[in-house]
This record gives C-alpha cells, structure tokens and sequence, in this order.
C-alpha cells in the first residue's frame, strides 16, 4: 500500500469511527441527564451546576466531533486548490487597533481606543473624496489565522455546524476579511475610524466607499440566525 492509499485507508476508518464516538457520548449524555434530574430533585444545587455544565461538555465534545467528518474534505479542497489559479495580492497599508489579543467577533463602533487605517504613502492621493463618505468596506489579510481549513464550521451563535460560507468564520480558504467601519477624519494617508474587528497591524488589502444606494438592502435577512436565541 503507497503513501496515497495509506491516507485514503485512515480517512475511511475515521469516518466509520466518527457515528460511534458521538454515540457513545450520547448515552453519557442520556445517564447523565437522568441522574441530574435525581440530584436537582434532592435539592443539591452546586452537583446539579456542575453535572449540568459536564453534560454541556458532552454535547460540545460531540458538535466538534460531528464536524470532523465534514473536516475530513480538506484534504478534497486542497487537491482542487492545487490545480487552481494562484493569484498575488499586494499589502497596500496596515490597520493599528488596540488589540494585542481577543479582538471582538464584530466591530464595536463605539469602542474605545486608537483605530485607524494607515494606507502606504504612495496610495494618498487614492483617499481624494474619501471622507464624503460616512461608512466604508475594509478588506484585509487575516494575519494570524492559524488553524486548517474546514468547509464547516460550528459559530458560537449557530451551536451546530453550518457551512463556511454561510458564516463568518475567519477560517476560510482565502484568508480575507471583510469589515464596515465609519470614517471618523483622514489625515494624509491616515483614515481614523470606529472600532475595527482586527488584531493590530493587520495587513490592509483594499478599502472601498460604503454606498447606501447599492448597498443598503431594505429586504434583508439574518439567514440561520434567526432560529436561534443569540440575537440576545
């Protein structure tokens, strides 16, 4: 057996493994339910919290697990990648925000601190009638995304897996983000801004106006959001 059908042979075992494991801790799962129901009925609330939270462990452990499967497609998307078109992309600037570590999930518009986008000085002359505008588009490189690739994913919103590109996970094949700020003022080649969702010197890729006209949609939607409960 080569090298190749070695990996195909240890993809298979794993996918078979996969529906016994999440199994297996499902009938945990279910004990344990069963007993939390006799420990809150004898009124001992600490063993309850803490039996509660390991069934919560449990379930988790299984979303994670139930995404290995679909995880297992990389491999498929990086022999696609392989054969596809490689493209170059240019920093043109960098984007200095207060965050170190632990930058929010979203823009916080109102956060406090130095957010500003620092565009390289021979793209100034590119930031003429910029400041009409009140929002605009950031796109940048996600600098720091460290962990492979998986065509799903499990958002902290969606408690299960849904696809990549129906989140904003910053896993993704291309590294890019995408962020709406408003434009505070712009001095020289300097664009001082709400709060941004990036780690400091995040590589800058492009900026374009956020134009209500196009991209204001009255229609709108929050797609598999809204049959969930994290809009609280």
């Amino acid at each position: 057996m080569n090298n190749h059908e070695k990996v195909e042979s240890d993809i298979e075992k794993l996918k078979l493994l996969i529906p016994y494991w999440v199994n297996h801790n499902n009938e945990h799962i279910q004990d344990n339910e069963k007993w939390l129901r006799k420990v809150e009925s004898l009124g001992l609330n600490n063993a309850a919290f803490e039996l509660k939270e390991a069934i919560e462990l449990l379930k988790e452990a299984n979303r994670h697990i139930e995404s290995v499967d679909n995880a297992l497609e990389t491999k498929k998307l990086q022999t696609i990648s392989e054969k596809s078109t490689s493209f170059e992309l240019k920093q043109i600037g960098v984007i200095r925000t207060p965050y170190i570590d632990n930058p929010p999930y979203q823009p916080v518009e109102d956060d406090r601190g130095d957010f500003r986008i620092a565009v390289n000085p021979e793209y100034t002359e590119g930031l003429n009638e910029l400041a009409m505008f009140h929002y605009i588009y950031v796109i940048y490189y996600m600098h720091r995304v460290k962990r492979g690739l998986s065509v799903m994913v499990a958002p902290p919103r969606a408690g299960r897996s849904v696809g990549v590109f129906a989140s904003r996970s910053p896993v993704r094949p291309n590294c890019i983000g995408l962020s709406i700020v408003r434009v505070k003022e712009i001095v020289n080649n300097e664009i001082f801004t709400s709060g941004i969702d990036v780690f400091d010197r995040t590589p800058l890729l492009d900026i374009k106006p956020y134009i209500k006209e196009l991209d204001s949609k009255p229609d709108a939607n929050d797609g598999w959001i809204e049959r969930t409960n994290s809009r609280q």
